[in-house]
């Protein structure tokens, strides 16, 4: 009987969604789409569709500490990847496990800002995110309104975003993917990518008429998995790429909601792109 290969394993450390169209949900379902086992530790339970948020409770630091030590312990994670750490005690305890794990690519989606420009953490815990995670991480995936609070300046250009993207590097000594799908006046979506020697322009068609929820983080969870595949970085940022653009043209709609389909590229027969020696 022929040896089963082993499957790698990713680790998302987010929030959850209960209506699952995005945070761990999204993460989750992206893993499993690419390939990867997904290990997951809840760092915020919300009661939300996708029409409103009814409730929200946030979990205990040492509870947020014990499930990450549960995965490592047993299903040590090739890549792991931040979303809505909520709180600067639940930063404090990401920041102590990864202070001593620095073999692990670490990819943080800063979740500081949402795209409506709302902050969703308070000065302190950006703070520690800015002072003592981001240095870190591998890789930090920031919405346009976040690249403005890590770069500290406005962002009205792809120019811009590129003087960001190398400025949240320079600053915190992490790569840098800076996401320009609101970006005004421009007629595709454009993502800046910036690692210290490598520049990518990542670029896709606008796709209208769509509400979408959940894109962020699906496009870093599936960064995530590409590097727990072995990717290199550069190269993992570029199938998430492509991978979040087919999830977003193959939405589907469910109770008159329009959702993500991470897997239809799959089931219909699309090729994804795989890295040399994967497949």
């Amino acid at each position: 009987m022929a040896t089963k290969t082993s499957l790698p394993v990713a680790l998302t450390i987010a929030g959850s969604d209960s209506g699952g169209g995005a945070g761990i949900q999204a993460d989750l379902k992206t893993f499993a789409a690419l390939g990867v086992h997904g290990a997951s530790a809840v760092t915020f339970i919300t009661a939300q569709n996708p029409a409103r948020i009814s409730g929200t409770q946030a979990c205990r630091p040492e509870m947020v500490r014990r499930q990450i030590e549960a995965v490592f312990a047993e299903l040590r994670p090739a890549a792991v990847k931040t979303g809505m750490l909520y709180s600067t005690p639940i930063i404090r305890v990401v920041v102590e496990w990864f202070r001593h794990r620095r073999g692990v690519p670490l990819v943080v989606d800063p979740v500081m800002m949402a795209t409506s420009g709302s902050a969703l953490l308070k000065p302190s815990a950006i703070k520690l995110l800015k002072g003592e995670l981001l240095p870190l991480a591998t890789l930090v995936t920031p919405n346009l309104d976040e690249a403005v609070a890590l770069a500290g300046w406005p962002l009205k250009s792809v120019e811009d975003m590129r003087a960001a993207a190398r400025e949240i590097t320079r600053r915190f000594g992490c790569a840098a993917l800076v996401k320009g799908g609101h970006l005004r006046g421009v007629n595709e979506a454009v993502d800046i990518f910036y690692d210290g020697k490598t520049e990518l322009l990542l670029t896709a068609p606008f796709i209208k008429g769509l509400r979408l929820h959940g894109t962020g983080c699906t496009y870093s969870s599936a960064i995530t998995a590409w590097l727990a595949r072995g990717c290199d970085l550069p190269t993992a940022v570029i199938y998430a790429k492509e991978h979040v653009t087919r999830a977003i043209a193959n939405s589907q709609t469910v109770h008159g909601h329009t959702v993500l389909d991470n897997f239809k590229p799959v089931r219909r027969g699309i090729e994804m792109s795989s890295p040399p020696n994967l497949e």
